[in-house]
């Protein structure tokens, strides 16, 4: 039985994937393989690849389809893994020397969830920064939720994460397709479903920042979809919470975590588009879900009653 799949998706990632199969080919692949899936590409990423599926033909499978998305991309990779885990690897970015040597031990244990650590880089490789977050041996998947959403502000990336492939089956879980922040709705649900997560203070994957990256070149209608696709994932978690037995202090951490991230959008906005919101979030009551454990939290939440915009300013 294939032991990992590692999920490719490629999208005109011509200038970066050499580096990212490169990294991937270079770990110790024993049982397992690459699943590289280009979504509709225009630039030269499908000649790439198929220059490395006929140098290992035996370790990556290649498939092309109608550009439709990452999270599409994503959910056509799992359905087509024969790995007992998944790995996603994005193919700007690329996985460290020793990554899966690293892992392999939690794998051989049968846990659901292994959770390592990443850097953002630069196109020379230099490291921008270190994503920090809490580390810890195994436990339940609320109980790991409950130390990431205090520590990790990229706990929502798919990429930090080797998942047992049943997790998504037997959940019926999937990325949303044609949302922004897909990520964001669906990482943490999974976690919760988790019996068993491990949380390795390794840093594994390079997650690389450049002027070209999307997020700097996004258009303002752009913004509007991710706002409006935020609200909807936090109304598919509130759905989630009804039919699963979390805990009391779950449930807050939840909340307070979807929260947190949809307020801090705001900042994004124009002056009538963000009145619009600002009726939105009120009207799902969302600055009560805020919790108060000291005095700044305190003052956060008090001064995010009276006044939305003011609170912004500060922030």
């Amino acid at each position: 039985m294939c032991e990992l799949s590692i999920i490719v998706p490629i999208y005109n990632a011509g200038s970066n994937l050499k580096k990212c199969i490169e990294s991937i080919l270079t770990q110790n692949l024993k049982n397992v393989e690459i699943l590289a899936i280009d979504d509709g590409s225009t630039d030269n990423s499908s000649q790439i690849i198929k220059e490395y599926v006929k140098k290992n033909p035996e370790k990556i499978t290649y498939y092309e389809k109608e550009n439709t998305g990452v999270a599409d991309t994503r959910n056509f990779g799992i359905s087509k893994a024969k790995g007992k885990y998944i790995l996603f690897v994005d193919a700007d970015d690329y996985i460290k020397q020793g990554l899966i040597n690293e892992v392999h031990e939690y794998l051989e244990q049968d846990i659901d969830i292994i959770k390592f650590k990443l850097e953002r880089v630069n196109e020379a490789g230099d490291i921008l920064k270190k994503v920090d977050g809490a580390v810890f041996d195994k436990c339940d998947g609320q109980t790991a939720f409950n130390m990431l959403c205090f520590t990790d502000v990229l706990l929502d990336s798919p990429c930090i994460y080797v998942f047992k492939k049943e997790l998504f089956e037997a959940n019926n879980f999937k990325f949303k397709i044609n949302t922004e922040h897909e990520d964001f709705g669906l990482i943490p649900l999974v976690i919760l479903k988790a019996k068993t997560v491990v949380s390795l203070n390794l840093y594994g994957y390079c997650y690389l920042q450049t002027e070209g990256s999307i997020t700097r070149n996004e258009n303002y209608q752009k913004t509007l979809k991710k706002m409006n696709d935020t609200l909807l994932h936090y109304d598919n978690m509130l759905e989630f919470i009804n039919k699963e037995d979390l805990t009391e202090a779950t449930q807050k951490n939840l909340k307070t975590y979807y929260t947190n991230a949809i307020i801090l959008k705001l900042k994004g906005l124009k002056k009538q588009d963000l009145d619009i919101y600002i009726k939105k979030i009120k009207k799902r009551d969302m600055i009560n879900n805020i919790q108060v454990n000291s005095i700044k939290q305190f003052i956060k939440k008090i001064i995010l009653k009276m006044n939305v915009k003011i609170y912004l300013k500060l922030k």
